[in-house]
């Protein structure tokens, strides 16, 4: 079957080059590459709530209705600037002598990615990628994995164990930009405050292991800790890749046990409902330690800006004089 024969989505066709343009339309200058670039533009500065048919059609002079000529829905739309925003992936994945290497490479590239267009988190994953630069970097990783022992399905598998750490620190790292952005400090200020006050509240005798945690002066270090989980999958992988080039079978899947019901017996629903009490008071302590916490870190955080603020003053005023 040929590309003519294959009922494509708008937005696919598009994104694979074999939809057909229209014929007509407001200037010549006005095309689908032109529409993508602006919502980009749109997305990396403000968010990707901020793209509309009608932003977009405002940043090019044009109206709203000519844009529909070229791009029938915002669906589309957003799925041809994730295809942009995302390009192909660099040719040093490639390069790597190992597939360990090739593997943390592509996760490095693709939180590169994520860093240039933040707003590709947004982005909802509606099913099996199926645009040429998606599959691109999906071809990539496997391709890493091409040589070792593993069958096509843990191939995939071991894509997608890769694929979650590196999305989930992304997301992690946007949150504490945006955060950070909107109290008017860097990340750095923001975790230097954060470690201050979570070592103010955390005592030995609430929470000894995390104390514990944080005297060892965890939080206040330079380390990224994420980098120690996909060096820990790395190494599963590299562990399990060594079972199979020693004649393991493939890991079949566990089964889950099925559930075992209560016993009737007036004991036992009297010890449940003791404890759904007790857990009920708990999560009522906990959510009254938390607005505390949040009321605390941020009372510090107001006074850190508002030190910021005066000593910017002084400075100011000291630069006049």
């Amino acid at each position: 079957m040929d590309d003519a024969e294959i009922d494509l989505p708008r937005g696919v066709a598009l994104a694979w080059g074999i939809a057909a343009n229209p014929q007509r339309g407001p200037k010549r200058e006005l095309s689908i590459e032109r529409i993508v670039e602006a919502a980009v533009e749109i997305a990396d500065a403000d968010g990707l709530a901020a793209v509309s048919m009608s932003s977009v059609a405002t940043s090019l002079g044009f109206t709203t209705m000519s844009l529909y000529r070229y791009v029938t829905a915002k669906d589309d739309l957003i799925l041809l600037m994730q295809e942009y925003g995302t390009g192909l992936p660099p040719a040093t994945i490639a390069e790597a002598p190992t597939w360990r290497e090739g593997l943390a490479r592509w996760s490095t590239e693709t939180r590169a990615v994520y860093s240039a267009h933040p707003w590709l988190i947004d982005v909802p994953i509606l099913g099996t990628p199926n645009t040429p630069n998606n599959l691109a970097w999906m071809d990539a990783a496997l391709a890493t994995l091409h040589d070792t022992p593993l069958d096509p399905s843990e191939r995939l598998g071991a894509l997608l164990l890769v694929t979650g750490q590196t999305r989930w620190e992304a997301t992690i790292e946007r949150s504490y930009a945006i955060s950070s952005q909107s109290l008017g400090m860097t990340p750095e200020e923001r975790d230097r405050i954060d470690a201050q006050v979570i070592a103010t509240l955390v005592t030995p005798e609430a929470f000894p292991h995390l104390f514990e945690v944080i005297r060892a002066g965890v939080f206040e270090a330079q380390d990224n800790p994420f980098e120690f989980g996909l060096e820990r999958l790395l190494d599963g992988l590299e562990h399990y890749i060594a079972t199979r080039a020693a004649g393991a079978p493939p890991a079949a899947a566990v089964a889950p046990e099925p559930a075992r019901g209560y016993p009737r017996d007036a004991a036992v629903k009297a010890a449940r409902q003791a404890r759904r009490d007790a857990e009920t008071k708990l999560r009522e302590a906990q959510k009254r330690e938390r607005e505390a916490i949040k009321t605390a870190v941020q009372r510090e955080k107001q006074q850190a800006l508002k030190e910021r603020q005066l000593a910017e003053k002084e400075r100011l005023r000291a630069a006049k004089s």
